[in-house]
């Protein structure tokens, strides 16, 4: 004999936990853009002849990372450095790593190559952002998981 559980549906109206998702998603942006961006800016003003997928895996990494290192410090204002680290590093991975998708992905559509141009910054940004916003959501609702 199996036993269901009985799940509540999640209410996609929530105005305080859109709210609360897109505080906690800005935040997540703000460090991903830092070193997605800054890395792929290097190899554009360097000229290393690296392919693009290349670029943007490493820009990938370095998103993550700095994410995790802004996370922390803006933690640290709560609570130790050691539970500020660890609550960074619990961070959601797929909504960082969607993120750092979808922004290099509209990069490489719109541009073609592994480039930063004025116009496409916002869209890249724009794309970020709208991208792991329902995940954050849901993470919120139905796991109650932030990462402030």
């Amino acid at each position: 004999m199996t036993t269901t559980t009985f799940k509540p549906k999640i209410s996609w109206t929530c105005k305080n936990t859109w709210k609360k998702a897109s505080y906690n998603t800005s935040w997540c942006l703000l460090g991903c853009a830092i070193g997605d961006l800054g890395t792929i800016a290097f190899f554009q003003y360097t000229g290393i002849p690296w392919p693009p997928l290349l670029i943007f895996s490493l820009a990938i990494i370095n998103g993550l990372i700095t994410s995790i290192i802004l996370e922390t410090i803006i933690l640290c204002r709560q609570m130790s450095f050691a539970d500020a680290l660890k609550t960074s590093l619990g961070m959601s991975l797929i909504s960082m790593i969607s993120m750092e998708i979808s922004m290099n992905l509209v990069d490489y559509i719109l541009v073609g190559e592994a480039k930063l141009v004025f116009w496409v910054v916002p869209l890249m940004l724009l794309a970020g952002f709208i991208t792991p916003l329902p995940y954050n959501y849901w993470r919120l609702k139905a796991l109650g998981k932030s990462c402030h």
